[in-house]
């Protein structure tokens, strides 16, 4: 028989994880204001400066975005410069979008900038990386879980 006693609010693993994504998108959002831009169109960012370019689906996929959320999230990064998006030759469907001049240009500010906010948080390297790698775990676990369903077998 699963354990039926109550966690307090302030014990709720979900809860720490809300209140720490909330308290997250605060911070970037300040850190990322000279930019004009988002939390969502900042990752959208960092993927690309990764791998570009990529296509709409590819994207979506990379950052757990549906079409729905992300189509106008790259509108708005296109007309503010930061991405091109064009229909691919091959494929009239898919629709490739790629960094431009202005985006690379930037790169290096932006990361300067977020990473000195970044830096007022007191980690050092190897708690940065434990840390992490616990949230990796977490994220893996929730996906075993959701892929074998067991939440709705219990």
């Amino acid at each position: 028989m699963p354990n039926s006693t109550p966690r307090r609010l302030d014990d709720q693993l979900c809860f720490a994880f809300y209140s720490v994504s909330k308290k997250f998108n605060h911070f970037y959002q300040d850190a990322l204001k000279p930019f004009h831009l988002t939390y969502p169109q900042y990752i959208t960012l960092l993927a690309l400066w990764e791998t570009s370019p990529m296509t709409v689906r590819e994207l979506g996929s990379h950052l757990n975005l549906d079409s729905g959320t992300l189509t106008p999230l790259l509108k708005r990064l296109e007309k503010q410069g930061w991405i091109s998006r064009k229909r691919s030759d091959q494929d009239e469907r898919q629709v490739n979008v790629a960094l431009t001049d202005y985006a690379l240009q930037k790169r290096d500010e932006v990361y300067a900038r977020v990473n000195s906010c970044v830096d007022l948080i007191s980690f050092d390297n190897m708690d940065y990386q434990q840390f992490l790698g616990s949230i990796h775990h977490v994220m893996d676990e929730l996906d075993t879980i959701s892929d074998k369903n067991l939440i709705h077998e219990s």
